[in-house]
């Protein structure tokens, strides 16, 4: 873990919001990184791109009012979480103006790779996620800093506080629990 990222978010939650402006520039490529992965299953042509999203991302960082971060692992829990949240919008505004057509999706084969990769709405995958936090709220988190985040098994199991052994128990059930729900 970088000390810095640590130290930055520290003093952002002090409600340093100079801290934030450092630390953009740190964790910048890693949201751009995040962001790319998730749009990759975006049609061509698609309005919302990786630098879009991340500055999207930003933008509602900011609005956030005294967050609660220990490490770069919470950072990026709550970027993921924001990504996801920016997505699902995204696809229901779109899908609204058109209709239903348009949909937004992402590849979910990151999540299945057994599997051919698939493409998967996002909409279906947020009311999925949703569904899976009412069985157990800890295996939505574990998808949300997976799937959205890339966080590795370690970065999971520190952000949500618990094993490494726990969370790939968690993963390997909360993707069988998924591939169920968006397969039918």
């Amino acid at each position: 873990m970088n000390p810095d990222v640590t130290a930055l978010l520290v003093q952002w939650r002090e409600g340093d919001s100079a801290a934030l402006d450092a630390l953009i520039p740190i964790v910048y490529a890693d949201l751009r990184r995040i962001a790319r992965a998730r749009l990759r299953g975006e049609p061509a042509g698609h309005p919302l791109q990786t630098t879009a999203l991340v500055h999207e991302v930003y933008v509602r960082l900011v609005d956030v009012d005294r967050l609660t971060f220990e490490n770069r692992a919470h950072f990026f829990a709550l970027a993921a979480r924001l990504m996801r949240q920016i997505l699902v919008d995204h696809a229901r505004r779109q899908r609204s103006a058109k209709r239903g057509g348009g949909d937004t999706v992402v590849t979910f084969a990151d999540v299945l790779p057994a599997v051919s990769p698939n493409i998967v709405d996002v909409i279906a995958l947020d009311a999925a996620l949703d569904g899976l936090a009412r069985v157990e709220e800890r295996l939505s988190r574990v998808v949300e800093l997976k799937f959205f985040a890339g966080l590795t098994i370690d970065e999971t199991a520190m952000a949500l506080d618990v094993s490494p052994a726990t969370i790939e128990r968690d993963w390997a059930f909360a993707k069988a629990w998924l591939y169920q729900r968006l397969s039918s």
